[in-house]
């Protein structure tokens, strides 16, 4: 796993062996494994502030966090990447690309996550320009309240900083988008891959949207079942790969 993926660290692959694999290693095991150059730490993003991150603790199930990137093409060309995260699942729940990040379409990407029914109670971003006093009013007249993170304090947006940073370390610092097309493709892979495929660490590990069929995490031991075998399956081009657990012929 460590030479096919070479963006996983100790804890990715430990959570990936014991979600997918049913298989309970320590991560320091891992390590060993793994060698020098294998091992990335598994750093978390922690709010400054008690206060603060008591109240992202205590409203994760009701707070989605928002956040804009840039990406620059191999024609040079310069988009925009809008992402909006489920703080208490740890969901993408929504991402688009524009070359103009209006006022007009960021609405547009509220609307789009808000017209579901939902318990979301509060949308968070940062104090860019993109999100104008005008923007968070209708963004409040969908129902929710905007809350505008302190000035010089990208980490009380911690969870959105860290989904764009496992976006680049993951996806972008590695595939060089074409254009626009090209982007929304990859981007949608990666997604798919974010919600279904990668362990989080914070969900104990977990999946924010675990498929059926995984096995349950076991007490103690590392054997298996003898009537299955590992499968990998490779997303984004051979980037990341996917284990599962499958049946053998009879």
């Amino acid at each position: 796993m460590a030479r096919d993926n070479p963006t996983w660290g100790e804890e990715r692959i430990a959570a990936e062996l014991l979600l997918k694999l049913g298989l309970r290693v320590s991560p320091r095991t891992v390590r060993r494994y793994m060698g020098r150059e294998g091992g990335r730490g598994g750093g978390r993003s922690r709010a400054n502030g008690q206060r603060w991150a008591t109240f992202v603790r205590n409203h994760t199930q009701a707070l989605v966090a928002c956040d804009f990137c840039v990406v620059v093409t191999a024609m040079f060309r310069v988009l925009y990447v809008f992402v909006a995260l489920e703080i208490g699942s740890r969901r993408l729940l929504h991402l688009n690309i524009t070359a103009h990040p209006i006022a007009v379409w960021t609405l547009q990407q509220f609307r789009e996550i808000l017209a579901a029914p939902h318990g979301y109670r509060f949308v968070l971003h940062d104090r860019d320009s993109i999100f104008s006093p005008g923007l968070d009013a209708a963004i409040t007249a969908l129902g929710v309240r905007v809350l505008r993170i302190p000035f010089h304090a990208p980490v009380a947006n911690a969870y959105c900083e860290r989904l764009l940073g496992s976006l680049r370390r993951e996806c972008l610092d590695f595939l060089i988008p074409f254009g626009e097309a090209h982007l929304r493709r990859l981007l949608r892979i990666w997604q798919v891959h974010y919600n279904r495929a990668r362990p989080h660490s914070q969900l104990g590990p977990g999946l924010p949207q675990p498929q059926p069929g995984l096995p349950a995490p076991p007490i103690a031991g590392h054997d298996l079942p003898r009537d299955t075998r590992v499968v990998a399956r490779s997303t984004l081009g051979g980037l990341h790969h996917e284990y599962s657990l499958d049946k053998l012929a009879a």
